[in-house]
């Protein structure tokens, strides 16, 4: 160690010091790679943003509610130049002023062009003759744990703010507001709070992997976004009939267990099925058959163990079209019935 006074230069145990132990030296090489690693990662972070960000809105909404002022607001994603935007339904439910605006500050009015409350999204449409800046949607399925994750939102009126982290799980289901059943969730420990709903997950490949919808209150790193195959399926239903089209069969049913001689009898192994309560008049299942008591186990081939097994297989694809439907009848028989599978949206109820 040195000290300068004036032109005179002080030695301190320079000689002590340099024999006293030394921790172990980290080769330069493996120092090297650490910093390029690190490098590279923030510069991946940092490209994702300056790709996406264009194309991430704030929502704000007003209106009432019961009488009362009811003002909220969200984050959306551009997907397509026309000023189309994905976002949660919770965001602009309710209230009838929607107003987006962009990372650069511009502003413009937007009105809702669709909702879907099953999987808790909406689309908007901006009222704008500019073309925008759209991000892509991700194949959802490619997703894999452990991939960077990066959310980019509007959490608490902090407009354009970046977490990152990474895809903790997939296929995870989430309960929606109405009860029904969410699919194929994402969860992910990148940090979401209030005003992130709505707003993109991204990968590294500055692709939206998926819409960001939850966060579990207490717990740290447990979010969840609904995957961008999902968003993409609600997207073209909205834009091509304004709203998401599913099947119907008209039950009111409960999940039940399944005793092992029930089972046996139906020559399955799940442990329950789904016992049917009631029948709307005219429905599917009515015309089929189907009656108060009987318990519902298969459906198209595949097993259904309670109404979100129903719920989740009665997609768009089987609108129109026979399914078979496999059900047990007063413990002593197994009976097939046949749907045709109405447009109207399912009438399963949870009890």
């Amino acid at each position: 160690m040195r000290f300068g006074f004036g032109r005179k230069v002080v030695k301190i145990d320079e000689a002590r010091a340099a024999a006293a132990p030394q921790p172990a030296d980290v080769p330069r090489d493996v120092a090297s790679t650490d910093e390029h690693l690190l490098d590279a990662y923030s510069a991946a972070v940092v490209g994702v943003v300056e790709a996406v960000s264009p194309a991430v809105v704030h929502i704000e909404v007003e209106g009432e509610r019961q009488g009362r002022a009811a003002n909220g607001s969200g984050s959306g994603v551009i997907v397509s130049p026309d000023a189309i935007v994905l976002t949660n339904n919770h965001v602009i439910d309710g209230p009838s002023r929607i107003i987006l605006t962009l990372a650069d500050g511009r502003q413009f009015r937007a009105r809702a062009i669709g909702r879907d409350r099953e999987t808790d999204l909406a689309v908007l449409r901006g009222e704008t003759a500019e073309t925008l800046s759209p991000a892509r949607l991700a194949d959802s399925k490619r997703v894999r744990p452990g991939q960077i994750a990066i959310a980019i939102g509007n959490p608490l009126g902090f407009q354009s703010t970046v977490t990152a982290g990474i895809v903790s799980a997939v296929g995870r289901s989430l309960r929606g507001s109405n009860g029904r059943l969410i699919g194929d969730v994402i969860q992910t420990d990148a940090s979401l709070d209030p005003g992130n709903s709505g707003g993109p997950l991204v990968s590294s490949a500055a692709e939206v992997i998926g819409i960001n919808t939850a966060m579990i209150a207490g717990a740290q790193g447990i979010c969840f976004s609904v995957a961008s195959n999902t968003a993409r399926h609600v997207l073209s239903q909205i834009l091509a009939h304004g709203r998401v089209r599913r099947g119907r069969i008209g039950i009111v049913g409960e999940q039940v267990p399944m005793p092992r001689r029930m089972r046996d009898l139906a020559g399955i192994t799940q442990p329950s099925g789904v016992l049917v309560r009631d029948v709307a008049s005219g429905s599917p299942a009515d015309a089929s058959g189907v009656k108060p008591g009987d318990i519902v186990v298969a459906l198209d081939g595949l097993p259904v163990t309670g109404v979100d097994d129903i719920m989740r297989l009665l997609d768009a694809s089987r609108i129109g079209r026979e399914v078979d439907v496999k059900i047990v009848r007063g413990s002593q028989q197994v009976s097939y019935r046949r749907f045709i599978i109405s447009t109207r949206v399912a009438w399963v109820r949870f009890r």
